[in-house]
């Protein structure tokens, strides 16, 4: 992901970082989360985190509206104060509470790969409603209504008909010129990963050849979805996550083959383990990070989030003259946050050593 909505996160710590099910499905759902809020205190207590950080946390919760059905909450806080909070479309795989000197995100990356903002748009003739879809499960919808008469063609072969036909057809061309517009402008705002067009199917093709880059770039059609009222909902919804998921699995082979041809040629442009991938980011040459299983493997840092290396004696040579040593989680996505990197959170298409790899940005 592009960390850049990250750099919040680039301040002094210790960090207070939770990541939990936050789901308000059920009859006891409010308990439920009681209860959760519960064993995050508790946990963070234990750890020794500072009281102020932890009850900006339960109070960002606590004062927050409940979502609705399904959802995950990621809050980090340092110092008494918020630093980072979102809302998850699902809750992660494992409830996180952690108080550390560097903040722990590599859930919500994770998330936000798999659940990436994104616009459906339901178009016709007449107008569209743009749909924008964020991470947090959260939509808002824009309503583009052009002009409705005369948009349709009508049968008849005398001259009046051809006029009329004919300017059946330029409105319906305004039209769907002033929807792509609307499109172009809501993307370059909210830069979804993808935008689905669906409706109906000339006027979908048609904005789809009139939305400028690079909006059309990032458009897929779908055949489902319609603007008609009291249309269903769920197979629209179906084509669009197969669509994102789809999207999702391309993405990842294209950059695990992208990191072996890479790590295979001479100068190499990839490289994998602690050691080279460490002394990458503090030199700022890490375009991508690439995070796999790492487990509870450690690294060294320094007082600025890109002094990380494999020993103190690396750190040494950075300058600092006396390292901590940090979980390797924490410490590697803190720098590439700092350096600018974007994170991706990889599955078994690559076996990374030490559970680590990036892209470089130069040899």
């Amino acid at each position: 992901m592009d960390t850049h909505e990250l750099r919040g996160l680039l301040t002094d710590g210790p960090f207070v970082s939770v990541h939990f099910d936050e789901s308000h499905d059920t009859e006891d759902a409010a308990k439920q989360l009681r209860l959760r809020l519960k064993e995050i205190e508790a946990a963070l207590e234990e750890q020794g985190a500072d009281r102020p950080s932890v009850e900006a946390v339960l109070r960002a919760v606590e004062e927050s509206p409940p979502p609705v059905g399904r959802a995950g909450r990621t809050v980090v806080a340092a110092h008494g104060s918020v630093v980072l909070d979102r809302r998850l479309a699902a809750p992660p795989p494992a409830q996180e509470a952690r108080f550390s000197e560097l903040p722990y995100f590599l859930p919500t990356v994770s998330h936000l790969e798999e659940a990436p903002a994104h616009l459906v748009v339901l178009v016709d003739r007449t107008g569209a409603d743009i749909e924008v879809h964020r991470p947090d499960g959260s939509v808002e919808t824009e309503t583009v209504r052009g002009q409705e008469h005369p948009v349709h063609k009508v049968r008849g072969g005398g001259p009046a008909h051809r006029d009329i036909q004919s300017h059946a057809e330029q409105t319906a061309h305004n039209n769907l010129s002033e929807v792509a517009g609307h499109i172009a402008k809501t993307a370059e705002r909210v830069r979804p990963r993808a935008i689905v067009l669906a409706g109906e199917v000339q006027a979908r093709t048609e904005l789809h050849e009139r939305l400028p880059e690079p909006a059309r770039s990032l458009t897929a059609e779908v055949d489902a979805g319609s603007r008609a009222s009291g249309a269903g909902r769920a197979e629209l919804d179906r084509a669009v996550h197969e669509l994102l998921t789809g999207q999702r699995l391309r993405e990842l082979d294209d950059l695990a083959d992208r990191f072996r041809a890479d790590a295979a040629r001479e100068s190499a442009l990839a490289v994998s383990g602690l050691p080279a991938v460490t002394a990458a980011l503090a030199e700022a040459n890490v375009a991508t990070l690439l995070v796999g299983e790492s487990g509870e493997a450690s690294v060294y840092t320094g007082s600025e989030p890109a002094q990380v290396g494999v020993a103190p004696s690396r750190l040494d040579a950075l300058g600092v003259d006396d390292p901590a040593r940090r979980r390797a989680d924490e410490a590697l996505p803190y720098a590439a946050v700092a350096v600018g990197a974007d994170v991706v959170v990889m599955d078994e298409r690559l076996d990374l050593a030490d559970g680590f790899g990036a892209l470089l940005r130069h040899p």
